[in-house]
């Protein structure tokens, strides 16, 4: 990938991208290992866009499929290993931001469905419900109760009352 098509066609996008591979990760090396598969998946892909949508839009469909891909690899490819040592806790959000809050609201969107996650992530990025729909495969009624109800879901986690 030449850095002119990354810094011209994904860099604007990166803040889209983190926050999905974010959501669909609990560690550093798996958010990079997203990050990096995203960035080429679009690089591949470049020429299948058909401009039927914009560009951003496409990126983030783009971003959603690889992440969801991905997640569904990792859970059909868990590998089991016996050893005498005692396990290794995989430490969540190794890559953490700053501000707790935040880690927070990453750690209750975790909890979600893969598609809710996804929902949440474009409303955040303050996507309108037209391009959430879009690249969600709804439409924008259905997004503003989806929003509205992983709104509640996601207040009840961090509120304690969900695990």
């Amino acid at each position: 990938m030449s850095t002119d098509f990354y810094t011209t066609y994904i860099f604007p996008h990166s803040g889209i991208i983190i926050k999905l591979c974010r959501a669909y990760t609990n560690s550093q090396e798996d958010f990079e290992d997203y990050y990096q598969e995203v960035c080429l998946q679009i690089f591949r892909s470049r020429e299948s866009f058909r401009e039927e949508s914009k560009w951003s839009t496409w990126v983030y469909r783009v971003s959603l499929n690889v992440c969801l891909t991905l997640l569904k690899k990792k859970k059909n490819s868990k590998q089991y290993f016996v050893s005498d040592a005692l396990p290794v806790q995989e430490t969540e959000d190794n890559y953490a931001f700053s501000d707790e809050s935040l880690n927070l609201l990453y750690d209750a969107i975790r909890k979600l469905s893969e598609i809710d996650r996804a929902v949440i992530t474009l409303y955040l990025e303050e996507r309108p419900y037209k391009e959430i729909a879009a690249v969600i495969g709804t439409s924008p009624n259905n997004i503003g109760v989806r929003v509205t109800r992983i709104k509640t879901r996601l207040k009840k986690i961090l509120d304690g009352k969900i695990n």
